[in-house]
């Protein structure tokens, strides 16, 4: 027996061995990769294209100071830096816009690449970019060269290509353009949400759809003043869950607010009374999917225009482009949230009787035309991909009935992605901002700018649709003409707000108006209120007991406003359902009102409380709408009940109690609460450790990190530390989701700026700026908008004899 033992442990001791260094081979190897791939901060590149060479300056955290003689020679030089820090990331933005990222990662990707690959952005964009003007061209073609100049003056590819073993493509200016489309995926609604509304309709008729998914309702929070009280609730000969039996086979996910993310953000301004420096103030933090590298490539740049008046420009660049996002020029500062305009409707498609293919038109019946393409699988044979299209777009989708839907996309024009938002860089005023975003080729998005003279604006960038006949919330025929699209709005009538007698914006994603506005825009799934009422409130504050001393510091302050005002209620509702002698036999009960009583109203890493009543809210929410929309997920996983505005609803019934809006296995609405509490006991065991903090964890990690070790995933990502904030509320964070920047200055006065990422601009790992500013992020700590003293100097000559001269 003790021999066997020694055998065994041997045997075991062997293995560890073994294991260990085949890690530490690995991880020596992974090391080597990373080093040969670090960008190039110090010394002197060559640079073909070059009018007069370019000084680049890092400071401590690795953001760059771009001096460079003229525009092209900055785009130049942006280009390269991209090219050297965040490659990986471009290639794979503009596989994800193209559908093409089966070809490089395999057939895992092959359902994202089937989704994607009919919108065919590759052929707009490749239009798009033939139809620019020789200025935007010259711009575009100029930061393309410098991409890929920076890829190639790396030792070795980015080591990402090393794990899949293959070699980056060059970058191409339609390259640049899909970065753009990108985006569009990522912000904009491609139907779902028109297709479900549909499907809530026609499945559980007009009340219950008017009820639990109103357009406009009692707790909206519109510029305008515009809501709406409730329908009145359905009744027995509308809807009867009594009837109806169980539910919980067909609803699937339990409504702990929504599964996924909604991108949205933060901006809002105060004119220049309020503001320390007389200019206005801009805050901007928007809210996005996390990972690594983070979005967003912080960047200071200097250069010359045309008629010698210095341009500087400090804030985000978006890798893939050669533009400033969101920042700064030294007179107007601007930032952005998602707009939810509504920029897509899906069309009924009426096909002559008998027919598959052939479908009526205002023109007379046309036959649909079949978009043949071909995904490539690395590792795999090649995907064939057929793709009925109508005069108005793509088939996409089907009605619960079955019907056909065309999707009438304003991505589906080629005019949608430009480069008009670099413009900015020109801009001195507020107006000449506005005027600027309202005709760029961006994704629909709410535009906030301020600018050194004090004044505050806000408009929606991106194009509209101007339609005629419709409103476009719930799917139509088009096919008589007198419904559809009559091109798009010209910029002019895009709605916009300059100098509003308050003195202050907000936007957070909410409706924010009723009315001939509401009507040009559509509804493109707003967010519910709860979190902008909660900001323009801070706003409010903050301009009301300001005079005229407010600062970038005070407005960070808002931004990590992660009060639970929207929780108070809840909160109320679950000890009133715990108290009385008939509820007090429980000692788990007990423990769990004693546990809500201590509130700290906020979502904080410490709070037990908070954790405990967010999910009661889930649990109610989960009974009570789950027999309602359980019948309309069968058959339609993608139906997308979490964006519907139900919590009103919600909070009628439990007045009310209704019992033919209550499921047969409660007797009354108080065992439904009860039940709720319940669930509350039993996922959140034990209960006194139920901190916010364990759960609200960041997760933010490279897309890789799933395929490595533990060790290795977790040096390739960053820290998993505990996050204070959550949704309905300023300071938005869940694990992968939140802020991918926090934005805060006074135009002219950017050295008092603050800005704030959750990483650094490398993407490898063994650089020092691997994970530059994450820290302060998590905490909410500080950190300049500008660049600190310079510590890495590199400059990129012109190549010799491939000097270009200075432009026109």
């Amino acid at each position: 027996m003790g021999t066997i033992r020694r055998i065994a442990l041997r045997t075991l001791a062997t293995a560890a061995v073994a294991c260990t260094a085949l890690a530490a081979g690995a991880a020596l190897l992974l090391h080597h990769r990373l080093s040969s791939c670090l960008p190039i901060t110090e010394g002197r590149i060559d640079l073909e294209g070059l009018s007069a060479a370019v000084r680049i300056d890092r400071d401590v955290r690795g953001v760059p100071t771009i001096r460079a003689a003229n525009r092209l020679d900055a785009a130049r030089a942006l280009g390269w830096l991209h090219g050297q820090d965040r490659y990986f990331q471009m290639d794979l933005m503009r596989r994800r816009a193209a559908g093409e990222l089966a070809e490089l990662v395999g057939p895992k990707a092959l359902p994202l690449d089937r989704s994607t690959r009919p919108f065919e952005f590759r052929r707009h964009a490749r239009q798009a970019y033939r139809a620019f003007p020789p200025s935007e061209r010259a711009l575009i073609d100029a930061y393309v060269a410098g991409v890929n100049a920076g890829l190639h003056a790396l030792k070795s590819p980015p080591w990402e290509y090393a794990l899949l073993r293959e070699n980056p493509k060059p970058w191409t200016a339609v390259d640049s353009l899909l970065s753009g489309y990108s985006m569009i995926l990522v912000l904009e609604d491609s139907g779902r949400y028109e297709a479900s509304l549909d499907r809530l309709r026609e499945v559980r008729g007009a009340a219950v759809a008017d009820f639990f998914a109103p357009e406009l309702g009692p707790d909206d929070d519109a510029i305008d003043g515009s809501r709406a009280p409730l329908p009145p609730i359905p009744g027995p000969a509308d809807i009867d869950l009594r009837r109806e039996g169980s539910y919980s086979a067909a609803w699937s996910p339990a409504p702990s607010e929504n599964p996924a993310q909604a991108p949205g953000s933060n901006a809002f301004a105060l004119a220049g009374r309020f503001s320390a420096g007389g200019g206005a103030l801009l805050a901007n933090d928007m809210h996005l999917s996390l990972s690594v590298p983070c979005t967003w490539y912080r960047a200071v740049i200097d250069y010359q225009r045309r008629d010698g008046r210095p341009v500087e420009l400090e804030g985000l660049t978006l890798p893939g482009s050669p533009a400033l996002i969101a920042g700064s020029n030294g007179r107007v500062a601007w930032g952005m949230t998602n707009s939810f305009a509504d920029t897509s409707d899906l069309v009924r498609v009426d096909f002559l009787p008998g027919s598959t293919t052939r479908y009526r038109t205002p023109a007379g019946p046309r036959n649909l035309v079949i978009h043949h393409d071909t995904i490539r699988v690395r590792g795999a044979h090649s995907v064939e991909l057929d793709t009925p299209w109508t005069v108005w777009g793509p088939l996409h989708g089907r009605d619960a009935r079955g019907r056909p839907y065309a999707l009438a996309w304003t991505a589906e024009d080629p005019r949608v992605i430009d480069l008009g938002l670099a413009d900015l860089a020109n801009a001195d005023t507020v107006a000449e901002a506005l005027a600027i975003a309202q005709r760029s080729g961006v994704p629909s998005l709410n535009f906030i700018a301020a600018d050194r003279s004090g004044s505050i604006g806000w408009t929606v960038a991106g194009p509209l649709p101007r339609r005629v006949g419709l409103d476009g919330r719930l799917p139509a025929s088009w096919a008589d003409g007198r419904r559809g699209w009559d091109g798009w709005l010209p910029p002019s009538e895009h709605p916009a707000i300059m100098n509003p007698p308050s003195g202050y914006l907000s936007s957070a994603n909410e409706r924010l108006f009723g009315g001939r506005t509401l009507a040009l825009l559509g509804d493109g799934g707003y967010e519910p209120a709860y979190r902008a009422a909660q900001l323009r409130a801070d706003v409010a504050a903050l301009a009301a007991r300001a005079g005229a001393k407010a600062g970038p510091a005070d407005l960070l302050a808002i931004q990590l406003d992660d009060r639970a005002l929207h929780l108070e209620r809840w909160r109320a509702l679950l000890i009133r359902t715990l108290s009385g002698p008939s509820r007090a036999d429980s000692p788990e009960r007990a423990r769990l009102r004693q546990l809500v009583s201590h509130w700290e109203g906020r979502a904080v890493t410490a709070s037990v409380a908070y954790t405990l009543v967010r999910d009661f809210k889930a649990a109610v929410l989960h009974r009570v709408l789950g027999p309602v929309f359980a019948p309309c997920m069968r058959g339609d996983t993608e139906f997308e009940w979490w964006k519907f505005h139900y919590e009103p609803a919600v909070w009628s019934l439990l007045e009310h109690r209704p019992g033919n809006l209550l499921a047969p296995e409660y007797h009354d609405w108080d065992e439904l609460l009860l039940a709720a509490a319940d669930d509350v006991i039993r996922e959140d065991r034990p209960l006194g450790r139920a901190t916010w903090g364990r759960r609200n964890r960041a997760h933010i990690v490279h897309p890789f990190a799933a395929l490595l070790p533990g060790f290795a995933a977790r040096w390739i990502s960053m820290p998993e530390v505990p996050l204070d904030g959550d949704r309905d509320m300023p300071r938005v964070a869940a694990p992968d989701f939140g802020a991918s920047e926090r934005l805060a200055v006074e135009p002219g006065r950017e050295a008092q700026g603050i800005l704030q990422t959750p990483g650094g601009n490398s993407s490898n790992p063994l650089s020092p700026f691997f994970r530059a500013g994450f820290e302060a992020w998590a905490t909410g700590k500080p950190t300049p908008l500008l660049p600190g003293r310079a510590r890495y100097h590199l400059e990129l000559a012109p190549a010799r004899g491939l000097r270009q001269p200075p432009p026109n």
